[in-house]
């Protein structure tokens, strides 16, 4: 009896943890460049349970009892590279990625490190010294790992292949980084990418495209579908936990009269 309501237990566990994921993917629907997180879960692994310091068998004996599996344990949490969907702006400074990759950004931490990363969140504007930065005001990079500092009395042109001119003149050439398998991508935040050990570069023949910015690619219909099932499942894990809880009452107090 007692197993049931473990059981039951580690099921509550998992859909609240597929609840958070679901309802951060919900609070990040307008969130520039976002792309959807996804929970996964499996049984936990088959336990051998044995009868040990039981005297109906003899204390230094042990007897296998078989084979249990005891509820489900989380799994792990997955990234959906998929695209989002372009919104018009007509901001020069706006861009989006059509294809495959990402904006390299240096970004420096609080203590000062600084680093590269890689997101898909193309909001950039000019600061006061004229260097293309995000929202944060981190620098965005160029081909050659290096910020781009343009002037800001003059007009900019962005061509698709990342390439800006003023007054004719071309400048710099935004860099756009991709990478064999998304899976050595880990998250910083919610629009930050950063390579772990076993990433690998690889050329990206995407185009940028000025004045348009790239939606989160969270569907909210369908979130909310998903997050009625999982409410519905948690609370039948619940109901179990309430009917274990109503015999385990009356095993005590009844039973026990007898």
């Amino acid at each position: 009896m007692l197993k049931g309501l473990y059981t039951a237990y580690t099921g509550m566990i998992n859909e609240q943890h597929r609840m958070d994921t679901m309802t951060n993917n919900l609070a990040n629907a307008n969130t520039v460049g976002y792309k959807k997180e996804g929970a996964t879960s499996q049984s936990f692994d088959r336990v051998l349970a044995v009868k040990i310091k039981d005297e109906s068998i003899g204390l230094q004996n042990v007897k296998r009892l078989g084979y249990n599996n005891p509820g489900v344990k989380i799994g792990e949490n997955y990234t959906d590279f998929t695209p989002g969907s372009f919104r018009v702006t007509d901001n020069t400074y706006d861009l989006a990625i059509a294809g495959d990759g990402f904006f390299a950004i240096e970004f420096t931490n609080k203590a000062g490190e600084s680093s590269t990363m890689y997101t898909r969140a193309g909001q950039f504007t000019l600061n006061r010294e004229g260097y293309l930065v995000t929202e944060d005001g981190d620098y965005v990079l160029d081909t050659l790992n290096r910020r781009i500092q343009l002037d800001t009395l003059l007009d900019s042109k962005i061509w698709n292949d990342g390439t800006i001119s003023q007054n004719g003149v071309n400048i710099a050439t935004i860099q756009v980084a991709d990478f064999e398998d998304y899976n050595y991508l880990e998250k910083y935040g919610e629009t930050y990418y950063r390579p772990v050990e076993g990433a690998t570069r690889i050329n990206s023949d995407a185009e940028i495209k000025s004045g348009y910015l790239e939606m989160a690619n969270v569907q909210i219909v369908s979130e909310m579908v998903n997050l009625i099932s999982l409410t519905r499942a948690y609370e039948s894990n619940q109901k179990i936990i309430q009917t274990y809880d109503s015999s385990l009452e009356i095993a005590v107090t009844q039973l026990g009269r007898i």
